[in-house]
């Protein structure tokens, strides 16, 4: 027998999906996080798969997983202390950043503290030109004041970010040969071999947040090695990617950067694979955890990327699928402030101590404490029996937001959840904003733990008529891990007008870049490896300060086909801004390659549909806007394709529970998943 296992590591649960690749099942199964002992959930998890379903640790040819180490590093700055090597004169870097407040409608928003202060900011005397050359030559003796400096500063780690490093890396490389023969075993990380992009502050900030989190990622991935080495599992583990792929264990020790938002990345490219199966073309998927709420529009089973997303409160710029996060999780803090206003969120309870209703010692009330007073929560199964829903816990924690707001627990509850959605609806309406879309034209997938309780919800407020919750939703980020393929990008910064003279140093640079990804897809795969190349070029047009990522096809540039490739441009730039200008002059800024190499996937057979009406477990009571409404409850076991229902409903089953309000009604597809829609 073998199985391939996914596991994603989230703010409450760590979830594992468990594929037999001979018979199609698949078996999936939560336990709670340990952030006090990162990676003792994964052992633990492995010890249970072994228990309920037999599965040997022996018998494990494939293994993907993600973790929130590197990102909570960064979130709670415990990450390494890092020292930074600048150019003379730009030392501010950091410091200055790009002089944006993080809200531009809150004059007393502040910017965050700089990753690394300034006093641990190290000017050293070399000076690199746009184009490359060398206009002064690293100096050692500034080097080595600046290292000596840094050891009173107990470093940890040295950053390198010169000036124009993207056109030519060999001052930070000088550098770095200076620093590590004067303190051998000190990590230095060169900014150009993090992520080689042009502007100083985006590659200098990307560079440290790199260095700050390797140290710590390199270790845990090691000891993950090790661990499962020692329960006998033979396969190596691949590690989920930011950009929605899978890399190599010494891949991740090295590049630990491109991790840090594996867990959305994977729930992303779940919900594409669900969404291709049940037949939608466009769908916004929600995936509600114990700590926030992830958003991604798909269309044909794709999400976007992006450049820029924010870890914490610092943005990295290598590309990462697009998904906006709202601080609405099922375990974020309802509060009243001293005003006498409801408050949802950020803060989360996260696993320890857990919503109130988890018995685990939490005392305050969270949206999974409001589902349990209105009645969704309770009438059955959670977590695997991780965790027992405990109401009257659950109603306690209410009452005392109930006090402050002078309503019942009840009460209180609703609203705690109405303020959920509306913080949702609020986050999700800019979102469609940005790209010009309205909701109604896309249906909702929920997942998450708590993203099918809150799916229609949210989907009423949006004019939203269909809602998707997979088969087992509370793990779909755990699946996407073992969809994902092997998949890493590649940036090359040329500065050249798209016009006929330039189109052979563009071609050149194409070619190197194809190289390098074919090569490290090799390494990483065997020499066999094909892969699919994907090119997109950073263009504006000349004069402009910010580009615009176009898709391009190769043939375009080795062809010389300038026309093609600026009509592309002229294309992106009117479906953006709403306006172009084909007459004007277009400078490609970078060339950019993507490369997939594919990974073995489950596959997933349909089973014919009959229609019919499933068994009811029996009724729930639940308190729905202002009312108390009979729920008929069902088991999700009891859903076999085909089954039909109408709302009010609670669909109850192992990692996670759906609410179905009045006024929507059911119906399973021929892989599990159900649809719900309104009427």
């Amino acid at each position: 027998m073998a199985y391939r296992v996914g596991v994603d590591i989230g703010g409450t649960f760590t979830d594992f999906c468990v594929f037999d690749e001979a018979s199609r099942r698949l078996e999936t199964l939560k336990v709670l996080s340990r952030p006090d002992a990162p990676g003792a959930e994964v052992l633990q998890g492995l010890d249970e798969i072994a228990r309920r379903f037999g599965v040997a640790a022996p018998s494990v040819t494939y293994f993907t997983h993600g973790s929130t180490v590197g990102v909570n590093a960064i979130i709670q700055k415990r990450g390494a202390r890092l020292c930074l090597f600048v150019t003379e004169g730009f030392r501010d870097v950091l410091e200055l950043a790009r002089l944006k407040i993080p809200d531009p409608y809150d004059l007393f928003s502040r910017r965050p503290e700089p990753l690394v202060a300034r006093d641990r900011v190290l000017e050293i005397s070399a000076r690199m030109n746009p184009d490359g050359s060398t206009d002064l030559a690293p100096d050692e003796a500034s080097v080595m004041a600046a290292l000596a400096k840094a050891q009173t500063l107990g470093a940890e780690g040295i950053v390198i970010a010169l000036l124009h490093s993207y056109a030519n890396p060999a001052h930070e490389q000088a550098v770095r040969r200076m620093i590590e023969a004067a303190r051998p075993g000190l990590p230095v990380f060169c900014s150009a071999e993090v992520w080689p992009i042009v502007r100083e502050y985006e590659r200098s900030i990307t560079a440290c947040i790199h260095g700050s989190v390797q140290p710590m990622v390199a270790n845990y991935i090691t000891r993950l090695e090790a661990a499962l080495a020692e329960r006998g599992v033979p396969a190596a583990p691949m590690i989920t990617k930011s950009n929605g792929g899978v890399m190599t264990a010494a891949a991740g020790k090295a590049r630990s950067i491109e991790m840090l938002l594996s867990g959305t990345a994977a729930g992303a490219i779940g919900a594409g694979f669900v969404a291709r199966q049940a037949g939608f073309a466009r769908v916004m998927s929600l995936d509600v955890g114990g700590t926030s709420a992830d958003v991604a529009l798909l269309r044909d089973g794709l999400p976007d990327f992006r450049s820029g997303e924010l870890v914490g409160e610092y943005p990295i710029y290598l590309p990462t699928v697009s998904v906006s996060s709202i601080g609405a999780g099922g375990g974020s803090i309802a509060t009243v402030d001293a005003l006498g206003v409801l408050r949802v969120g950020p803060r989360s309870a996260g696993s320890v101590p857990g919503p109130a209703c988890y018995g685990r010692g939490g005392l305050q009330a969270t949206i999974t404490d409001a589902f349990a007073v209105c009645g969704v929560l309770g009438a059955g199964e959670l977590g695997y029996g991780a965790v027992a829903i405990d109401v009257a816990a659950a109603r306690a924690a209410m009452e005392a937001v109930g006090a402050a707001l002078g309503r019942g627990a009840v009460a209180a509850a609703e609203a705690v959840i109405a303020l959920a959605v509306a913080n949702m609806y609020r986050e999700v309406s800019r979102l469609y904003s940005q790209v010009g879309e309205e909701p109604s034209g896309y249906a909702l997938l929920a997942f998450g733990g708590a993203g099918p309780m809150l799916g229609c919800l949210l989907a009423e407020e949006l004019g939203i008529a269909a809602v998707i919750v997979p088969r087992a939703p509370g793990v779909l980020a755990a699946l996407g891990g073992l969809l994902a393929d092997l998949r890493s990008d590649f940036v090359r910064v040329v500065f050249l007008d798209v016009a006929a003279e330039a189109m052979g140093t563009m071609a050149a640079a194409l070619a190197e870049l194809v190289a390098e990804a074919r090569g490290w897809l090799r390494e990483n795969q065997g020499d066999d490896a094909a892969g699919a190349i994907a090119v997109t070029a950073d263009m504006r047009y000349r004069g402009q300060s910010y580009e615009l990522e176009v898709p391009v096809e190769a043939a375009w540039i080795t062809g010389a086909q300038t026309q093609r490739i600026a009509d592309a441009f002229h294309a992106r730039h009117e479906e953006v801004y709403g306006h172009g200008d084909a007459k004007a002059p277009v400078h490609l800024v970078a060339l950019r390659v993507v490369i997939a190499g594919a990974t073995p996937k489950p596959e997933f057979p349909a089973t014919a549909a009959r229609a019919h009406v499933p068994m009811s477990r029996g009724q729930a009571r639940v308190a729905h806007r202002g009312s108390v409404v009979d729920a008929t409850l069902y088991g999700r076991e009891a859903l076999a394709p085909g089954a039909r229902f109408a709302g009010p409903a609670v669909v109850v089953q192992d990692d996670a529970t759906c609410w179905v309000p009045p006024g929507f009604a059911g119906e399973v597809d021929a892989f599990g998943n159900m649809i719900l829609r309104r009427g």
